[in-house]
C-alpha cells in the first residue's frame, strides 16, 4: 500500500478508537489501569501498522502486566505506579513515598524478562487524586487526536502517556516525526511539559516500512 493511501486508512480507524477510549475512561475507576476493549478486527488492523515486530508488541503487553503486578506486590497501596512499555523499553510514571520506593519500583521492573531498559519518571510526592488522573486521561486522548489530525504523522507509531500534565511520547520514529509530534503535543490545552522517550529510526528505514507494512494475522491478534 502506498504512503498516500496508508496514512488515511490508519486515521480512519484511529479517530473512532479515540472516541471509544474517552467514553470508556469516564466509566472506569482510575485507581488502576484504564482498559479499553474494542473490536478484534480493528485492533488487528492497527497492530498491522505498528512499527514494532509482532513479538515485541506481545512482549510489551507482558512487561506491562508483570511490571504492575511486581510493583504492586513490592509497594502496595502506598504508591501509584504506571508501567508502560514500547519495544521492550519500560516507562515508569506516577508517585511514590520516597527515593527508596522509587528505586524499588525500578528494580522490580528491570528484573522482568525481556526488559531492555527502564526510564524512571516516578515522582516522590503524595498520591494524585481521581480528578488529576481523569484530567490526564483527557489530555492523552486530546494529544492522540491531534497526532491523528497532523499531516505526515502516523498515529500508530506513537504511544502517549500523561502523568500530572506531563506528556510522555514513546515510539519508533524519525527525528523529524518526533520533533513534530512533540510540538503538536505541547500545543494541547493542559499539557505542562513534553518528554520524548523515542527509539529513533532513519528516514530510509521509514520509507522501507511504509513500502512494506508489516503483515499480522488479524484473527490471531484478536485472541
Amino acid at each position: 500500500m502506498s504512503k498516500s493511501l496508508w496514512n488515511p486508512v490508519v486515521k480512519s480507524f484511529a479517530r473512532p478508537l479515540l472516541a471509544i477510549s474517552l467514553s470508556c475512561a469516564a466509566l472506569v475507576s482510575l485507581q488502576g489501569c484504564v482498559a479499553v476493549v474494542v473490536g478484534g478486527a480493528v485492533m488487528g488492523t492497527l497492530a498491522a501498522t505498528d512499527r514494532r515486530t509482532f513479538g515485541a508488541q506481545t512482549e510489551d503487553k507482558a512487561i506491562v502486566l508483570k511490571g504492575e503486578m511486581a510493583v504492586k506486590r513490592a509497594l502496595g497501596d502506598a504508591a501509584h505506579v504506571n508501567v508502560n512499555s514500547f519495544n521492550r523499553v519500560a516507562l515508569l510514571t506516577g508517585e511514590v513515598a520516597d527515593a527508596q520506593a522509587r528505586a524499588t519500583a525500578e528494580k522490580e521492573v528491570k528484573a522482568i524478562q525481556g526488559v531492555l531498559a527502564v526510564q524512571n519518571e516516578l515522582l516522590v510526592s503524595g498520591l494524585s487524586n481521581y480528578s488529576a488522573r481523569s484530567s490526564d486521561v483527557v489530555i492523552t486522548t486530546k494529544v492522540k487526536a491531534s497526532i491523528v489530525d497532523t499531516k505526515d504523522l502516523y498515529s500508530s507509531a506513537f504511544k502517549v502517556v500523561t502523568e500530572a500534565g506531563t506528556v510522555f511520547l514513546m515510539g519508533r520514529v524519525t527525528h523529524r516525526e518526533g520533533d513534530l509530534a512533540a510540538r503538536v503535543a505541547a500545543g494541547v490545552n493542559g499539557v505542562r511539559k513534553v518528554v520524548k522517550v523515542f527509539e529513533y529510526i532513519t528516514e530510509d528505514e521509514l520509507k522501507t516500512m511504509l513500502a512494506t507494512p508489516s503483515k499480522v494475522d488479524l484473527n490471531e491478534e484478536s485472541k
